[in-house]
């Protein structure tokens, strides 16, 4: 077989005029902005009908504008992760727009709420751990009817994690504990649902991505918990500057922070057929960063 037949082979194999992701159905939280957002464009421009989920109502249905004037196919389906009714309502009304199936789930939703260890509330403590762990958990759970089943077609679970989670990070304790304990998530769902199902579960653990969560503090990018407190995000400059041996991004084999559109490049990646064959694994993407 000559080389250029073979490339002609494997060309074919990677055609997919539809769209790599063409008929399924996917569940992104925290899609509003940033990270989840991207993804949700991605997936919308490879074919598959997405459900827009994140707590901010207006930039839901931006994002799920976008998508559909852009001649993609989605809904806005907004709500607090920290609320099991809205978890439910989730579920459902993606099943009601896939006809009765969900195919793909990216628990992307998230944020930071940083303090040393001896200062460190309960609150702090409690809220990232419900929303990094427990909130994953009640829509994977939610949403099992529907990934249970052995209908042929190819179903995967993608929970975000961080280098926070894999290798700890001062002053994120809680956080570093969350994004840990979405890697054993992931682990036990593929050996879970696997077998019997087929059903594909990875993590995808991201390291200096361009978002309002590394940012700097200093521009006063903000969440506000159910109770109405205000937690601001983003990371000090001074801390910023002196990361790494010469200054910023010195500690980035690639000296340079990934873009929302890189990241959510590898969450498709994972979630398209090229990575068929990949399961319970926990992808880094960090630019080369290792600690």
């Amino acid at each position: 077989m000559s080389y250029s037949t073979r490339i002609e082979q494997i060309a074919g194999h990677l055609n997919y005029p539809k769209g790599l992701l063409s008929g399924h159905v996917a569940i992104i939280t925290g899609s509003g902005q940033g990270i989840g957002a991207e993804t949700a464009r991605l997936f919308a421009n490879e074919g598959a009908k997405v459900v827009v989920s994140d707590i901010d109502a207006s930039k839901a249905k931006d994002v799920t504008n976008q998508i559909n004037e852009s001649g993609g196919s989605a809904i806005a389906v907004p709500g607090d992760m920290l609320d099991s009714a809205y978890i439910d309502e989730l579920v459902k009304k993606a099943a009601d727009f896939g006809n009765g199936k969900i195919h793909i789930i990216v628990n992307n939703a998230g944020y930071t709420w940083d303090g040393v260890i001896h200062k460190m509330t309960d609150k702090q403590w409690d809220n990232i751990i419900a929303l990094h762990n427990t909130a994953p958990f009640k829509l994977v759970r939610a949403a099992a009817p529907y990934f249970r089943v052995k209908d042929g077609e190819p179903r995967n679970i993608i929970n975000i994690s961080s280098t926070s989670g894999l290798h700890g990070n001062a002053g994120q304790a809680n956080y570093a504990l969350a994004k840990a304990g979405v890697v054993g998530l992931t682990k036990t769902i593929a050996k879970e649902w696997g077998p019997a199902f087929g059903v594909r579960a990875n993590t995808v653990a991201f390291g200096h991505i361009m978002t309002r969560l590394t940012a700097a503090k200093e521009d006063g990018a903000f969440v506000t918990t159910p109770d109405g407190q205000k937690i601001a995000l983003g990371i000090p400059q001074a801390q910023k500057a002196g990361r790494g041996a010469g200054g910023e991004h010195q500690d980035i084999p690639l000296r340079r922070p990934g873009t929302a559109t890189e990241a959510a490049s590898s969450i498709l990646a994972v979630a398209s057929p090229l990575f068929s064959y990949v399961n319970g694994q926990t992808i880094s993407v960090t630019g080369g960063r290792n600690m």
